[in-house]
């Protein structure tokens, strides 16, 4: 159930790479307006500079070095969670916002960006919607296929849905929309999983 993630942070003084594996169950991507899933995933795995206060200590140097780290994933999961960072913590005004964006997320989804070797394929099968404007209030609601019909579960009420209406939780292109059903939890399962079933 468990994938593997891999901490990679290469020293600029000495080229030494130094690797650290951790176990994860879902993965808390950051989102932008107008994005995907897809440069979501590759955002999470992009490589970042360690320079200045935030320098790494170099275990060969012995001393504080500007470093490069990134995130990949070593061993994917079967079950690919992914949570949407869709409350995010804004100084100006003191408080938590909900991020109304509209993050696309695939039917089908491929692992390139994030994996060395592989090229991991999933498929969408649970999405938890947060309806509401805010952090502090709303309602969740879930969309989940099951023998290849979607439906859509708000509390005792179940209705099935056509596979065109995920795209009406993607989020909304602009900042203020009357729409506030938002995916925020993605549950995807591999595409190699599906096919021993």
């Amino acid at each position: 159930m468990q994938g593997i993630l891999t901490n990679e942070t290469r020293c600029l003084q000495c080229e030494t790479v130094t690797a650290r594996d951790e176990t994860f169950l879902d993965l808390s991507l950051d989102i932008e307006q107008n994005s995907s899933i897809t440069s979501c995933l590759k955002n999470f795995s992009s490589t970042e500079t360690l320079n200045a206060e935030d320098k790494f200590f170099c275990d060969k140097c012995c001393s504080l070095q500007e470093a490069q780290k990134r995130m990949k994933i070593k061993k994917p999961p079967h079950i690919l969670v992914i949570h949407l960072k869709r409350f995010k913590y804004i100084e100006q005004l003191s408080r938590y916002k909900k991020l109304s964006y509209r993050v696309v997320f695939p039917l089908e989804l491929k692992l390139s960006n994030t994996m060395e070797d592989s090229d991991s394929e999933y498929s969408l099968f649970a999405v938890v919607v947060h309806v509401g404007s805010g952090p502090n209030h709303g309602h969740y609601v879930s969309l989940v296929k099951s023998h290849n019909h979607w439906l859509f579960f708000d509390d005792e009420n179940v209705e099935m849905i056509d596979e065109s209406a995920v795209q009406t939780f993607f989020g909304s292109a602009q900042e203020y929309s009357s729409n506030t059903d938002h995916g925020y939890i993605l549950f995807y399962e591999s595409r190699a999983t599906n096919s021993k079933s």
